[in-house]
């Protein structure tokens, strides 16, 4: 992480920390973690294709699935994300 760039916001009913790589690190964010100490931490993804995918995998086709259900599943595309809104388009 980068310090300087780094930013907390705090509201009576929000709290907002930005964060900002480090030079020379590179690539997007897979996951980050939060809660009040390293005993309690929860994971979220960020959402991406890669995520997307995996997410709908393990919901649309549990471990057990044949080789025959995972071959139909339909194709994902993360198109475009924003605060607000993502676009998804399925094939």
């Amino acid at each position: 992480l980068a310090s300087p760039e780094t930013s907390i916001s705090v509201s009576a009913h929000n709290a907002a920390v930005g964060l900002a790589k480090a030079p020379g690190s590179t690539g997007p964010w897979e996951k980050f973690c939060f809660g009040l100490d390293a005993s309690t931490l929860q994971e979220r993804l960020f959402v991406s294709e890669e995520n997307v995918v995996g997410f709908l995998g393990t919901v649309l086709c549990p471990p057990f699935c044949s080789q025959s259900a995972l071959e139909s599943q339909p194709l994902i595309e993360v198109l475009d994300v924003t605060e607000d809104r993502i676009q998804i388009r399925l094939k």
